[in-house]
């Protein structure tokens, strides 16, 4: 792509205990292309690596919170510091992953590419995402579709796909439309974040688009010898996180703008996904715990 692009666009990385060679190869990367926000969710020793952090031209900021405040606030901090500074776009990224080249670019053209034929307007683009473990590549998904439920070309396009859902990381926000949709979900701290923002932009009229245009590198969960998680099919994530994502999602069948296919899809998979974790981890009694009060507290959650 060579468009030239004049629109003024800002990146937001959320920290917490971060690999720093990890996250020092993303500021890198981004150093190339935009200005950046660093946040860090509590880390205890964040101010021994604020130094090779700020040390980058085009961070704006390392934004220290003293306690850890969820993925979700420190996400909504960030499109603040964006709005404020006067931003067209926002791209949000975990502090883990790796970036083609000319990301930036290529996401920003494939946006104004793609928008063209948008009826009321793009929420966000996402990119493909690769897991740089298995090199498997993530489809965009769709959910009310019994047929053709990922990678549904957009308008006649070869690299642009409808997409009813786009992870959190290397996802590019159009801020003109944050108004209507609004931020992040604080309630929901960490887990289905990204879920919930996008049912709520499409139950809006927003289109949400995947593209082949650019790549982003990044593994969602944990390490694991499970083929269920090697396939693809679901995310290993420890005993603490199960209890946000039991919650998140339960609430999530509750609202009357998700997805009635994701619904279905999605108790299914929670049940399965369950029943391998209490019978086959040895922090099944932790598991068990934690998804029983996730379940319970889902009504508590506005």
């Amino acid at each position: 792509m060579s468009k030239t692009i004049t629109d003024k666009s800002c990146a937001i990385v959320v920290t917490y205990n971060p690999d720093i060679t990890a996250l020092l190869k993303l500021l890198g990367q981004l150093n190339k292309e935009t200005d950046f926000v660093v946040i860090d969710n509590g880390t205890p020793d964040i101010e021994s690596l604020a130094e090779s952090i700020t040390v980058y031209d085009r961070c704006k900021k390392l934004i220290r919170l003293l306690d850890n405040e969820g993925l979700a606030k420190a996400l909504n901090y960030g499109i603040e510091w964006a709005l404020e500074n006067n931003c067209d776009y926002v791209f949000l990224f975990d502090q883990d992953s790796s970036l083609c080249d000319l990301f930036v670019n290529r996401m920003i053209s494939a946006y104004l590419d793609a928008n063209q034929h948008s009826e009321k307007g793009i929420a966000a683009v996402g990119p493909r995402i690769i897991n740089p473990q298995t090199m498997r590549q993530t489809p965009f998904k769709l959910f009310n579709r019994l047929m053709l439920r990922s990678d549904r070309v957009f308008a006649n396009s070869k690299n642009h796909f409808v997409a009813d859902f786009l992870i959190t990381s290397g996802t590019l926000v159009i801020l003109k439309n944050i108004d209507e949709i609004g931020g992040m979900k604080e309630s929901y701290f960490i887990d289905n974040v990204d879920l919930e923002w996008c049912f709520r932009a499409k139950s809006k009229g927003f289109d949400l688009i995947g593209t082949d245009e650019a790549v982003l590198y990044h593994a969602i969960g944990e390490r694991s010898l499970s083929p269920l998680v090697r396939a693809g099919i679901m995310a290993q994530h420890n005993p603490s996180r199960t209890y946000y994502s039991s919650r998140n999602r339960t609430h999530l069948y509750s609202v009357t703008y998700s997805p009635l296919g994701w619904k279905v899809r999605d108790m299914i998979r929670f049940f399965i996904k369950a029943g391998w974790l209490l019978l086959s981890s040895n922090d099944r009694k932790q598991y068990w715990h934690n998804i029983r009060s996730g379940i319970r507290d889902a009504k508590s959650l506005s």
